[in-house]
């Protein structure tokens, strides 16, 4: 089991932050370290020819990522952690070339609730899918990673701005733009292709670029922070911190029982796409586990599901030492104090009295601490993909996660062993032999 002083464990952790900073290279990222340890990759448009006792993944998207263990014995129930790969930030535009003032600039898109005012002053890099069209006229996609500080949106002046520190609104539109290079006349397409040929060695020569989801993130590398290092401080820590859990666990399955990891895109947009939590990624893929190694009826498939559990992790709200009051004074979780199961009584998250239940006697059997959180009642409550998959699938579902401070900022601050009890709790959940 994964412990907090572990080096080897905080450097996995580290590296899986750093290198993923789009929801492709994240399940780029969790794909290669699956297969490495064995799991089969697998492709929806093949038949599958699946067998007990191995282990698969299959990518939606490039996106989302669906990896499972399989049990020697028939497909009964499964044990299924889920995540999501994206966090929100700035996206370009399609068009996104723009100049002002004698500076290229690209315009972006707010991508999700994102905190907009840790944005400014930042080392920026860009990263994302590019889709370029070779010679042959075949089209591919391929992954772009510009780790160097090539951008940055600087702030105002005080002397020019007295209302800064104010609250004074930010206009994404007119005041965020990135800050390339001083020039009255470049464009974005040949500093594409300069990268993609140092990346890919995909010139203008040999290819053409057709698309991109492209979006800037902070080159700032994840790091350990306090004087006892108790805290983690990193860029999309929400939701990459679950995702890294889930692989962990998912390693340690020792095969006895079916386990299953989902990590859906579009968490931070509501979930609504083909490879989201509330499209049919995960039912299609429970549909073939049941004909390939269940029952293969319509009746087995749902009493598969019934016999199965989801824990839905998503990163919880720690309190906030000079924010106290945003928290109920009975539910604010404190960091490095264990994961928090996530109550709401208007179902913003899956959790009940059996799946918390049950959750508590995960925990207790893993030796873990846990905490609950609910958020206070005059105030709003935000959600995860756990009430989707419930109502979408119909498994049953509880919300947890490790708490964490700044959430939707561009840099997030969690506690370094709650990853580690997250993790314990994960893995005994995917291999205790009695869980409901």
């Amino acid at each position: 089991m994964p412990k907090a002083n572990n080096a080897d464990f905080v450097t996995r952790l580290q590296d899986f932050l750093r290198t993923s900073p789009t929801p492709w290279h994240a399940t780029h990222n969790m794909a290669e370290r699956l297969e490495r340890a064995g799991f089969k990759p697998l492709a929806e448009t093949d038949r599958w020819a699946l067998t007990p006792g191995e282990r698969y993944y299959v990518t939606r998207n490039d996106s989302s990522i669906i990896a499972f263990q399989l049990p020697q014995s028939s497909l009964a129930s499964l044990r299924m952690i889920g995540a999501h790969t994206d966090s929100p930030g700035l996206r370009l535009k399609p068009s996104a070339t723009q100049h002002a003032a004698g500076w290229m600039q690209l315009g972006v898109e707010v991508y999700g609730g994102a905190l907009l005012a840790p944005w400014f002053d930042r080392d920026l890099g860009l990263a994302g899918r590019v889709h370029v069209r070779h010679a042959g006229g075949r089209l591919e996609g391929v992954l772009l990673n510009v780790e160097q500080p090539i951008a940055t949106i600087p702030n105002l002046a005080i002397h020019l701005d007295r209302d800064a520190n104010s609250g004074r609104a930010i206009n994404p539109q007119t005041q965020m733009a990135p800050v390339l290079m001083q020039s009255d006349s470049a464009t974005l397409t040949p500093l594409l292709s300069g990268w993609l040929s140092e990346q890919h060695g995909v010139g203008m020569d040999q290819a053409e670029i057709v698309d991109f989801e492209l979006a800037f993130y902070d080159v700032q590398p994840p790091a350990l922070v306090g004087v006892k290092q108790e805290l983690l401080t990193s860029a999309r820590l929400d939701n990459l911190l679950s995702c890294f859990m889930g692989v962990e666990a998912l390693l340690e399955s020792d095969g006895e029982q079916g386990a299953l990891l989902v990590a859906n895109d579009h968490e931070e947009v509501g979930s609504a796409s083909a490879c989201g939590a509330q499209g049919p990624f995960l039912g299609d893929v429970l549909k073939r586990l049941n004909v390939q190694v269940g029952g293969g009826t319509e009746e087995s498939l749902i009493q598969l599901i019934q016999s199965s559990c989801m824990i839905s992790c998503d990163n919880a709200h720690a309190l906030h030492p000079n924010f106290a009051d945003k928290h109920d004074e009975n539910h604010g979780p404190a960091i490095n104090q264990g994961p928090v199961i996530k109550i709401n009584a208007n179902q913003r998250y899956a959790t009940n009295s059996a799946t918390g239940a049950l959750f508590r006697d995960i925990c207790r059997f893993a030796d873990v601490p846990v905490q609950a959180f609910v958020t206070r009642a005059d105030m709003g409550c935000g959600s995860t993909i756990g009430p989707i998959t419930a109502t979408e699938v119909g498994v049953p579902t509880l919300d947890v996660g490790v708490p964490q401070w700044a959430m939707h900022s561009i840099r997030e601050t969690a506690g370094t062993r709650d990853v580690s009890y997250l993790t314990r709790a994960l893995a005994a959940f995917l291999n205790r032999p009695a869980l409901c």
